[in-house]
């Protein structure tokens, strides 16, 4: 059920129910922030809360109100939240906790919950062990703390699951406009996603960034993204969970190459939503995607007046997704003529200083740099500590930036390489001019990474995760029979019930072939395969020396240029996640893999076939036969097409290696497990 949160999140009038420091706080920064609105402080016994006069009740306000800071206990909570909603109130904020967040130590915490989703009915409601919101568009504020945004005409929105990350982004000294820091509590009923498309129905707000500990919802993230592109609005990520203690544990190379985190990145790259690693990067391209929205592509330069900030900014850029073209034949004349035969032309420019403070020769030369050609130009100088040093030398450099930026009308940056040398003041008055302060030189190659990043087509919807259940191991040779009914190629192949059958089975297939114990996941690892035997003593000899009751015997598949991993996990919170991966004896060693969410486009797989090292191999590396491509993606739609018609019971599949020839794609070796 989809809620309208806007009367919440933009109200002309604001209860606040409760008698704690926490319900002074909201009235306070409401009056502080200059909230035009109307506030009312509900408390039984009080005559007036924080100078205001105070109801006793919800029931004798004078109407509705389209907010409400709830900051009573949690038995409390449910009773306010249904007078709340039998009034009609636009939205809560539940402050306290204790409810399903708790259910490990408190058996009442889901029971509670569920209380308070019944009691609420149709009215939003955020958390509960909920911080609330802040509007720094229209000062309204169900905030419980201190923060340190201010007004703003347009700004930015932040949604996270962590209040004091919260309060944290708020006292960004950057330069950034915040429109609204939201929490997200326990998301009993508004999650993340639900939160963020009412967000980016203002039309104040430019650009959305989400602190993501779990997606909750796909449904609703898919939504949200529809309706993102629908508004060409941007989106950015922070998402927690990449450690290894995070992944679980299960008995294939696939589960160790694709855990939750490889699904949650898959998950974000299928929406066109960049994922950030880190505060100051989240923060930095926020600001950029603020000023010039999405960079129509990854192309940049960098200007300063060092050859050591130029080699610094080349190399903070070595192996991220971008590039410093080399300069035309226009950008070399127009820079000549500013600034003489002395300086060596080039991408990233290093000017020297024989132009400083030369305002218009500044302006010249920086403009002379700015390009068609290029998604953003960005101009290197560090202010000195105002403290103990005179920065007024620095004032050409920020008239000569901003006058370039409007006589070429270009993306303009200019970077700071240590953060804390970007005054604040001094980052304000460039976002006004339209130029992206960015405090941070990896923090602004990493921004302009992510606004780069090309927005996907509309995806299919996901293949949603089924039940979890104990799976069994699907013997290899049931494996795949199964997948060779979608497609799937595999070698001719026999059972054998003992090693004297083995013989017998192996004489009748014909030489040469592989031998395999049946009943063993990791067959190479246990001495359960032995390839290439020539003969039935071989045959034999091999067979009494595995600790096996059964085998298979498999025709000899040879001439492959490159071994390919294909496998599928279904990922609790993600869906059902496609790894391709270089395969056989190398899949752990190289750690080659790139991961997809099921049903997957032509170019997502493309994409994530080219990204491997092992693409070389399939492509025809130093004069040897290419894999054939056709048969290559013929096994893994073969793949899909199995997982999508037998989603429910299956836990995952694997096939390693999957033999690439100049003329077909073979699987070797096929591991299932799954539930009937």
């Amino acid at each position: 059920m989809t809620r309208d949160l806007s009367r919440l999140f933009r109200p002309k009038s604001i209860a606040v129910i409760g008698g704690g420091a926490w319900c002074r706080l909201v009235i306070e920064q409401c009056q502080k922030m200059g909230f035009g609105g109307t506030i009312w402080p509900v408390h039984p016994k009080a005559e007036e809360v924080a100078g205001l006069p105070a109801f006793k009740d919800v029931d004798s306000l004078p109407e509705a109100p389209d907010a409400a800071f709830v900051g009573v206990n949690r038995f409390a909570t449910i009773d306010v939240v249904r007078a709340l909603s039998a009034r009609g109130a636009g939205g809560a904020v539940c402050f306290a906790s204790g409810f399903l967040e708790a259910a490990a130590e408190d058996a009442e915490g889901a029971d509670l919950q569920a209380q308070l989703l019944e009691a609420a009915g149709d009215m939003p409601f955020l958390g509960p062990n909920c911080y609330g919101f802040i509007n720094y568009l229209d000062g309204a504020l169900l905030w419980p703390d201190q923060h340190g945004g201010q007004r703003a005409e347009t700004g930015v929105a932040l949604v996270t699951q962590s209040s004091n990350i919260a309060i944290n982004l708020t006292m960004q000294k950057r330069g950034l406009p915040l429109a609204y820091v939201v929490t997200a509590g326990n998301q009993a009923q508004s999650g993340i996603a639900a939160i963020g498309e009412a967000l980016l129905e203002d039309d104040r707000v430019t650009a959305l960034g989400l602190h993501i500990e779990g997606f909750g919802d796909l449904r609703a993230f898919e939504a949200l993204a529809a309706r993102a592109r629908a508004l060409g609005k941007p989106i950015i990520a922070l998402k927690v969970g990449k450690s290894a203690e995070a992944r679980a544990a299960t008995v294939s190379h696939t589960a160790s190459l694709a855990g939750g985190d490889a699904g949650a990145g898959a998950l974000l790259s299928r929406f066109g939503i960049p994922r950030l690693d880190d505060l100051p990067s989240f923060l930095e391209t926020l600001k950029l995607l603020h000023v010039t929205g999405r960079l129509p592509s990854n192309r940049i330069a960098t200007i300063s007046c060092s050859g050591g900030e130029a080699s610094l900014a080349a190399d903070t850029a070595h192996a991220r997704w971008v590039a410093f073209p080399p300069l035309n034949d226009r950008q070399k004349t127009d820079l000549r003529a500013a600034l003489g035969p002395m300086v060596a032309l080039a991408n990233p420019l290093d000017y020297h200083t024989y132009i400083w403070r030369d305002t218009e020769a500044m302006t010249n030369a920086f403009a002379a740099m700015m390009d068609p050609q290029l998604a953003m130009t960005m101009l290197i100088a560090d202010f000195p500590r105002g403290d103990r040093c005179d920065a007024s030398d620095w004032e050409c450099t920020i008239a000569a930036m901003i006058a370039a930026r409007e006589r070429t009308g270009a993306n303009a940056g200019f970077i700071a390489t240590l953060p804390e040398l970007m005054p604040e003041e001094v980052a304000a008055r460039l976002m006004e001019a339209g130029v992206v302060p960015f405090s941070g030189l990896t923090e602004a190659i990493s921004a302009c990474e992510a606004a780069s990043l090309c927005l996907p087509e509309p995806p299919e919807p996901l293949l949603l995760p089924t039940a979890t259940v104990e799976p069994d191991l699907i013997p290899e040779a049931e494996a795949k029979r199964q997948l060779s009914a979608y497609g799937l190629q595999v070698p001719h192949s026999k059972r054998a019930i003992s090693a004297t059958n083995a013989r017998a089975v192996a004489v009748d297939l014909g030489f040469p072939v592989v031998l395999k114990g049946e009943g063993v996941a990791h067959k190479t690892e246990a001495g359960a395969v032995v390839l290439n035997l020539t003969s039935g003593q071989a045959v034999s000899d091999a067979a009494h020396d595995m600790s096996a009751r059964s085998f298979l015997i498999e025709e000899m598949v040879t001439g492959a240029v490159a071994e390919l991993l294909i496998g599928v996990v279904k990922d609790p919170a993600h869906g059902f996640v496609m790894t391709l991966a270089a395969g056989g004896t190398l899949t752990e060693v190289l750690q080659d893999s790139a991961s997809v969410l099921l049903p997957a486009s032509e170019a997502d797989l493309e994409t994530a076939l080219n990204s491997l090292r092992v693409s070389r191999l399939l492509n025809g590396y130093r004069g040897a036969a290419a894999a054939n491509r056709e048969a290559l993606m013929a096994a893994i739609r073969a793949v899909e097409a199995y997982v999508l018609e037998n989603a429910l019971g299956l836990e995952e599949i694997e096939i390693n290696p999957l033999l690439c020839t100049p003329t077909d794609a073979v699987a070797a070796d096929a591991l299932m497990r799954r539930k009937y």
